[in-house]
């Protein structure tokens, strides 16, 4: 029976890596995208919507905290499942919260909530995927997984920002808008799980580490996990590079729908949000899944050691386009769908290099947890740049911002240029084993 459910698990990925990654993405977008164009809509101003929302990455920052309660405490399928349902109830919470006097601080408490089951969704969801897939299959799958990820964000981003200012325009109130919006992403989410408690595999690996284990040989294997992560060989470079890997992304990211909706008087391009939701949430990210399945072929094809540098060129050159935005105040919706379109493709090529580096150092016996430390430090160099970043473009504007944007590439390239990848490693093999 083990053998037959490990064989189905390799047999099945398109049945549930979709919907899996789908659902990662979704809480997530969020935090990080939906709730600053929500803040932004309430009236925040930029540097108060990137600090509180910065903020919000804590819970991805600390979750190598509790990984390895995940990878010892039950099933990763159980958890993926479960968890999936403390999002949706999070989901309704904010919905609840939004039409409230209080909203801001009442709507940044359920974020937080969803946030830390988020988390903790990810550890269970990507180990789950290192179970279940081989080596071959996880570099085949990491460009299919980042897709369905990116569509989460098409229609959190897209879709959903689009339906939130199109309800705006027929109700007169945003914050009905948005209190509509977050009801239904909790009943995505009871959908969500209840597809997965039918459709995940049962992998013969997904088993649980403290069934053989109690008391102190529990807590010596918690402390252990951490401490066999830490003595990894170039573990200082490692780190490093996941800190700054994407240092002009965490600035970026924060402002670039600030931008898109500011208006002319105050140097952004006076976008409506329906204009957002097409222009960065539809086309964008469209542009954004395509670079990410790209990416993901190249490396099957040629290995991570020979696509990183083509990969993190692709991720960091084209953020020019939103200087030249600020330069030229484009009024043409298809001209900033266009150039928009170009970052993005450019960012999902160099993110598939990003998730294969962090499989790599997760690989060995602790893989679930090791994975989550990684993440762990990409959500840090995500948060830290982010709180500052309102803050600065108030100071300096959005063009010499978007100058500092290219400036900050620079630590990312000289950590790129130290760290050290097996020279095969994520390419897929010339004959089937």
């Amino acid at each position: 029976m083990p053998e037959n459910r490990t064989l189905n698990s390799e047999r099945r990925p398109w049945s549930w890596i979709p919907t899996l990654y789908f659902g990662q993405g979704l809480p997530y977008v969020v935090v990080m995208t939906l709730s600053v164009i929500m803040y932004k809509n309430l009236g925040l101003s930029n540097t108060e919507i990137a600090l509180y929302t910065s903020w919000l990455y804590l819970p991805w920052v600390i979750k190598p905290l509790w990984s390895p309660l995940i990878e010892l405490l039950g099933l990763k399928r159980g958890w993926i499942v479960a968890l999936q349902f403390v999002i949706g109830a999070a989901l309704a919470l904010v919905a609840l919260s939004i039409p409230s006097t209080r909203n801001v601080q009442l709507t940044l408490a359920m974020f937080w909530l969803m946030a830390f089951a988020s988390a903790s969704h990810d550890i269970a969801a990507d180990g789950f995927y290192m179970l279940a897939l081989n080596q071959r299959s996880q570099a085949a799958f990491v460009g299919v997984r980042s897709t369905f990820y990116r569509l989460a964000n098409i229609g959190g981003q897209g879709g959903l920002v689009y339906l939130a200012g199109e309800l705006q325009e027929r109700t007169g109130s945003m914050t009905q808008a948005w209190s509509t919006v977050f009801f239904l992403l909790a009943l995505i989410f009871v959908l969500l799980g209840s597809y997965h408690q039918l459709m995940l595999p049962r992998p013969a690996s997904d088993v649980s580490g403290q069934a053989r284990r109690s008391g102190n040989d529990f807590w010596r294997d918690f402390i252990a996990v951490f401490a066999e992560f830490f003595r990894k060989p170039g573990i200082v470079i490692i780190i490093g590079f996941l800190l700054l890997y994407r240092f002009p992304e965490a600035q970026l990211l924060k402002l670039a729908t600030p931008f898109l909706l500011d208006p002319v008087t105050a140097g952004g391009l006076g976008l409506s949000t329906k204009q957002v939701g097409i222009a960065y949430g539809t086309v964008g990210l469209i542009a954004l899944t395509l670079g990410g399945l790209l990416g993901g072929w190249v490396i099957s094809r040629i290995g991570l050691k020979r696509a990183l540098w083509p990969l993190i060129l692709s991720m960091h050159v084209p953020n020019v386009m939103f200087l030249l935005m600020a330069l030229s105040m484009p009024h043409d919706l298809l001209v900033i769908s266009a150039a928009l379109a170009v970052e993005q493709f450019g960012y999902g090529l160099g993110f598939t290099a990003y998730l294969m580096f962090m499989i790599l150092v997760a690989d060995g016996p602790h893989k679930t947890a090791h994975y989550a430390i990684c993440t762990g430090f990409m959500a840090l160099g995500m948060m830290i740049p982010g709180m500052w970043s309102g803050w600065l473009q108030q100071q300096m504007g959005y063009v010499l911002f978007f100058v500092w944007v290219l400036v900050a590439t620079l630590p990312s390239f000289g950590l790129a240029a130290l760290v050290k990848i097996p020279t095969d490693f994520g390419k897929k093999a010339e004959q089937g084993a």
